[in-house]
């Protein structure tokens, strides 16, 4: 509004200077020319009534060419200032008017919830929980714009400042159950310390990049910081390292003897190319396999026909022996005998920590970053082939693509699967709208930071969230039986309805892993569930 103000401002200006001029020229004209002095003002009104169309000119007509001439160019100097007026001054009157605004404060009734400060791909999958559970929240978002534009998308958000007094009194901190603060490192302190001015027995979780910098949050007065990086550069190293053995490692507990692992099957295995019926999965090892990811598509239960290959990723339940034996199914028969090299694509945080892990597993491993610094073996750039060939990914049986930005990472996986089209493939993807996209790109496995990240403020957050696993591509979580209470769990056909799959009943301290359709679910039960991110909130909001 202020930039319009300032247009008006100038046109009106500029407006009467040229009438003026005008008026001058017209005056004087008449003398000299028409020989017909006349007062100051009557020239002044023709000018007028010339440039507003109520008149052409009350002295017409002119007996000479100059002051013709004259009255020609003012006419056409009206017509342009008219027409400039109207995208200058009226065009953005009615876009200002018809313009959906952000709030600048929240409705006095709203409390129990959740000020969301800056929002971020995190944020969106956060708001998914709390719209499923219920629990209101209010999105704090200093930029004008932005704001504008999430609140068209249909979110609850606030155009205020979160690191002022003012914005989280607006947004009603002092009657909201938890403060998330997602912006840089820097901000997030800032947030912290103003949420503690406000009220200082509200939670305040704080997640940062950076985990050396935690400290500072925690002295800054964050209930909880939270690190999702490098959550994210452990989980995508494990696929690398229990890769080398045949040692489960990574896997979720439910019960005593009884977990949840994300086999990925690895190229070379002798499962690629055999479809799950004649895989011999069940047989040989007595595993359930709940579900399974096909280029990124998660299927549960999966088709017997369908075929396995480098890309394929089981989701499966069992004892450890038994996880441990369909793990030397997925490996490739050569792996053991003949590792070969593994390239970390990118040295930021989430690089780091894999190539930490890597080092402490033993494995033999190569740094390509663009940034020549302390553990970076290769300076250049994932994106062109030849700089990909010096790292060795001509070579490598693994590539772990740590990169930020996913558009470089769609395109190195690419050049990469064009360079190299056995090898296994690991990629961070920023936002999770972008994962089905690296799988087309010819990625093996694919996890977000923005749903390890979204899940992990939800568990934080939220009481009745208890989230079993964070850092895996399937959901798995403990929930309240209450809406399927003296139900079976083939009447209650909670698959076919969600997309997710009973793993286990929680009963009377103990856990029941043996679960048929006759068995009967007790309102007081517990059920461990696992499905996608999607599954598992259509099964809250079918079942409550």
């Amino acid at each position: 509004m202020d930039t319009w103000l300032r247009r008006t401002l100038l046109y009106i200006v500029a407006l009467g200077g040229i009438i003026l001029g005008y008026a001058f020229a017209y005056d004087y004209g008449m003398a000299a020319f028409e020989n017909d002095p006349q007062p100051f003002l009557r020239s002044l009104r023709v000018v007028v009534e010339t440039f507003t169309t109520t008149g052409y000119g009350s002295d017409a007509p002119w007996s000479t060419t100059e002051m013709r001439l004259l009255v020609i160019v003012m006419d056409i100097t009206g017509v342009v200032l008219i027409f400039l007026a109207l995208p200058v001054l009226l065009f953005p009157l009615f876009e200002e008017a018809m313009e959906t605004k952000a709030p600048n404060t929240v409705e006095n009734s709203l409390s129990d919830h959740v000020v969301i400060c800056q929002f971020s791909p995190r944020g969106e999958t956060l708001v998914t929980e709390l719209d499923t559970w219920d629990v209101d929240y209010v999105i704090v978002e200093p930029d004008r714009d932005r704001a504008n534009d999430l609140y068209e998308d249909g979110y609850y958000v606030i155009h205020a400042d979160p690191q002022s007094v003012d914005g989280l009194e607006r947004a009603h901190l002092s009657s909201a159950r938890a403060v998330v603060a997602d912006a840089s490192d820097q901000v997030n302190t800032s947030i912290i310390l103003t949420a503690r001015e406000v009220d200082e027995s509200v939670q305040t979780v704080s997640v940062v990049k950076e985990p050396d910098r935690a400290k500072y949050h925690d002295l800054a007065g964050a209930d909880a910081v939270l690190s999702p990086r490098g959550l994210l550069g452990e989980s995508l190293a494990s696929k690398v390292t229990t890769g080398v053995s045949t040692t489960l490692g990574d896997s979720i507990e439910i019960g005593e003897d009884f977990d949840i692992a994300e086999l990925p099957i690895h190229r070379g295995s002798d499962l690629v190319g055999t479809t799950l019926a004649d895989s011999g999965i069940r047989e040989e090892t007595g595993v359930n396999v709940i579900g399974a990811w096909f280029r990124g598509q998660f299927v549960s239960p999966p088709d017997p026909d369908a075929e396995l290959d480098g890309s394929t990723v089981l989701l499966v339940s069992g004892t450890e022996r038994q996880l441990e034996r369909l793990k030397e199914m997925t490996l490739s028969s050569v792996r053991g005998f003949r590792r070969g090299e593994t390239v970390i694509i990118g040295a930021g945080e989430v690089g780091q920590t894999i190539t930490s892990a890597l080092t402490n597993a033993g494995v033999p491993h190569t740094v390509l970053d663009q940034t020549d610094e302390p553990g970076v073996d290769v300076v250049g750039n994932a994106t062109e082939p030849e700089d990909l060939r010096h790292a060795g990914v001509g070579a490598a049986r693994t590539v772990i693509l740590a990169l930020s930005e996913d558009t470089d990472t769609e395109f190195a996986t690419l050049v990469i699967r064009d360079l190299n089209p056995d090898v296994e493939i690991i990629a961070r993807a920023e936002e999770s709208e972008n994962v089905q996209k690296m799988y087309r790109a010819g990625a093996d496995y694919v996890l977000a930071l923005s749903t390890v990240s979204g899940r992990m403020l939800a568990s934080t957050i939220l009481e009745d969230e208890d989230v079993i696993s964070m850092d895996q591509q399937v959901e798995v979580i403990r929930v309240a039986a209450d809406g399927l209470g003296n139900t079976t769990i083939g009447e209650a056909d909670i698959r076919s309805r969600t997309g997710c799959t009973v793993v286990a009943i929680e009963r009377d301290g103990a856990v029941i892993t043996d679960l048929g359709p006759d068995v009967t679910i007790d309102p007081s039960d517990k059920l461990v569930i696992a499905g996608t991110d999607d599954g598992v909130t259509r099964f809250k909001s079918v079942f409550g």
